[in-house]
């Protein structure tokens, strides 16, 4: 595991490093080539400093230096407890969803299908083989890119996120494989993943340009979920008085007159 890659230090050689950590040039190479493992803590903080990490890139430095040899095992399909399934379906006016440590989409309430995935089978989340992938959707489905006008700003967020991801989970091989899938499909991605992007904010403000109500800037606020490893819980709110709330509120009349065709035809049955 590489865990030099880009140096955020620029002009400082290997042997300045080596001599700030006071480690070996030879052990300071090791380490950067991956081929020594388990560093010890006070070596990895003087890396930390002399590389000028920031907090978020300083656990990720450790969080890879934790690595294990890969399973072999194929990692199981991830569950939703029907406790959290009934959380996402109570929460009617604002969108809101469920995703796993692949950032694939475990379970959205009609909002979050609304203004995500409209294009996409709203039952999807239910199906292991078809799950809507968070990650693939950025860098892959032009819906997605069209409702997020600073693309570049998302894009860049969701490879620092899927990064600190994956030093979590080196054991996954669906995760690489999903990393490797996007680095050969999307070339954006590939800059940005040997760019070594590391955030793990876990709130946003975005403005979507939504194909039904126009512009809305909404924030996003995610929380992890302590009793299901991996999986986190994201809500979609806009300022209240503002014209996003206004378009929100639209979208949720939206959906509300598509639902009613359709619990119409299921009490018929």
């Amino acid at each position: 595991m590489n865990y030099g890659g880009r140096r955020r230090v620029p002009g400082l050689r290997r042997e300045e490093l080596a001599q700030l950590a006071g480690v070996s040039v030879a052990y300071y190479t090791r380490l950067e080539q991956g081929q020594s493992q388990q560093a010890s803590g006070p070596v990895l903080e003087a890396l930390a400093r002399a590389l000028k990490l920031n907090d978020a890139e300083r656990a990720h430095l450790h969080s890879l230096a934790r690595w294990e040899p890969p399973s072999r095992r194929r990692a199981r399909p991830e569950r939703l407890r029907p406790g959290v399934r009934l959380v996402i379906e109570s929460v009617g006016t604002v969108p809101a969803l469920v995703y796993g440590r692949r950032t694939d989409v475990l379970a959205w309430n009609r909002m979050g299908h609304a203004l995500l995935g409209s294009h996409l089978d709203f039952g999807a989340p239910d199906d292991p083989a078809k799950r809507p992938n968070l990650a693939r959707m950025v860098f892959l489905d032009p819906h997605l890119r069209e409702l997020y006008p600073d693309w570049k700003a998302k894009a860049r967020d969701a490879v620092a996120d899927l990064r600190v991801t994956a030093s979590r989970y080196q054991d996954d091989p669906q995760l690489t494989e999903l990393i490797g899938e996007l680095t050969m499909k999307s070339p954006e991605f590939a800059a940005l993943w040997n760019a070594h992007p590391v955030r793990t904010c876990a709130h946003h403000q975005r403005t979507y340009q939504h194909p039904l109500v126009g512009r809305m800037v909404l924030g996003d606020e995610t929380m992890r979920l302590p009793d299901d490893e991996g999986q986190r819980f994201a809500v979609f709110t806009a300022e209240p008085g503002s014209p996003s709330e206004a378009a929100l509120r639209l979208l949720a009349d939206l959906v509300a007159e598509e639902s009613q065709p359709r619990k119409a035809a299921e009490v018929q049955r």
